[in-house]
């Protein structure tokens, strides 16, 4: 499935999400192995063929396959959209992991994760990370075009269990409530 297959293309694919994306896609340009990928604006199906054609040891890029289904769960729990829309992006979004539209990157890079609302935060940090917390990684915006901090991270991403398929954690999602995602699976109530 095209969510995980690491056969299907080389390298280790960054997904940087944050108002300051394109800062931070900046900062990792020409670096050695590194192809940044400016694709936030793009149709899903492109921005997966260019991510998946790219050949580098790290693949780092701002188009996020889950854009839809993080902001109808977060509108879900702000109560601006109904159980409906976030059921309805869900289903778009296992579509397109099915039909290779969608690639779910090996890592996210959340940008200053400490100043986005609450709901994103949890989003970012609560209901993804709990999937794969060791690749969901918060990292500060960065502060010049060069910013070393951001740039070394490429090379210390921590090794982890890969991404769960979609299809396992996607359709509970509704059930991820904020500021209490993951302790029912530990049994606190």
């Amino acid at each position: 499935m095209a969510h995980t297959s690491s056969t299907d293309r080389a390298g280790t694919v960054v997904a940087v999400v944050g108002e300051s994306s394109a800062d931070a896609l900046a900062a990792f340009e020409g670096l050695p192995g590194v192809a940044t990928l400016s694709l936030r604006d793009s149709e899903p199906g492109l921005a997966a063929r260019r991510i998946g054609a790219a050949r580098s040891p790290w693949v780092v890029h701002d188009a996020d396959p889950l854009v839809h289904v993080a902001s109808a769960w977060v509108e879900l729990y702000e109560e601006r959209a109904t159980l409906g829309t976030l059921e309805a992006e869900v289903d778009n979004a296992l579509d397109s992991f099915q039909r290779g539209d969608a690639i779910m990157p090996d890592y996210y890079v959340v940008l200053d994760p400490d100043t986005a609302d609450t709901t994103w935060r949890h989003w970012w940090c609560g209901a993804l990370g709990h999937r794969a917390p060791r690749r969901v990684l918060p990292a500060q915006a960065p502060a010049n075009p060069r910013d070393r901090a951001l740039r070394a991270l490429l090379t210390a991403l921590p090794t982890s269990r890969p991404w769960p398929d979609p299809t396992a954690w996607l359709p509970g999602l509704a059930f991820e409530v904020p500021d209490r995602v993951g302790l029912r699976d530990r049994g606190v109530a």
